[in-house]
């Protein structure tokens, strides 16, 4: 169980913000693609009652072909300047096998989202470049991680943010915003 601090960074250039990363001496991490599955009861209770999500990812590593499947339970404790959540992840080996039993228990595939993530690694602060299909969410932009919430406003100094490009809002939220959540 871990206890992740991120914000999104909207309306970014993805070629200029990788090349301000790489400026400051930003290590690459990976480039992959990735399969999300968002999964909820039909009633969205993990959602709705618990401010949660679960999420079956699929992540294939574009240098290796290497193909990797975690299974999250992510709930969200708090959201001022900062989003806080827990997040509890597993390893699975058969992705089928556990959306067939989730099935049998009432959870179902809610949606499934295709992206493109390029992560970099400065210090202690993890920045993820996500580009999203476009039925998902049509704009690319970066998350950024930290343990300590000094460390986002190194970041965003460093990397010369706008302010009113940050986001607390999680992808669901964001396609609500769009209007792109049935």
């Amino acid at each position: 169980m871990a206890k992740e601090l991120e914000v999104k960074v909207l309306n970014i250039d993805k070629e200029g913000i990788e090349k301000q990363l790489i400026g400051i001496g930003a290590s690459l991490i990976s480039r992959e693609e990735q399969i999300n599955y968002l999964l909820d009861s039909k009633e969205n209770k993990i959602q709705n009652e618990h401010d949660s999500y679960l999420r079956l990812r699929e992540k294939k590593d574009l240098e290796t072909g290497k193909v990797d499947y975690t299974f999250t339970l992510k709930e969200n404790v708090a959201r001022d300047g900062i989003r806080e959540n827990i997040e509890i992840n597993t390893k699975i080996e058969n992705k089928n096998a556990l959306l067939y039993i989730l099935e049998v228990l009432g959870v179902h595939t809610i949606s499934k989202g295709f992206k493109e993530r390029i992560s970099y690694k400065y210090n202690d602060i993890r920045f993820d470049i996500d580009t999203w299909d476009k039925d998902t969410y049509p704009y690319t932009y970066m998350e950024i991680e930290v343990e300590k919430e000094e460390d986002l406003n190194k970041a965003i100094k460093i990397l010369n943010i706008d302010e009113k490009n940050i986001s607390t809002k999680s992808i669901v939220e964001l396609r609500e915003d769009l209007g792109l959540n049935d």
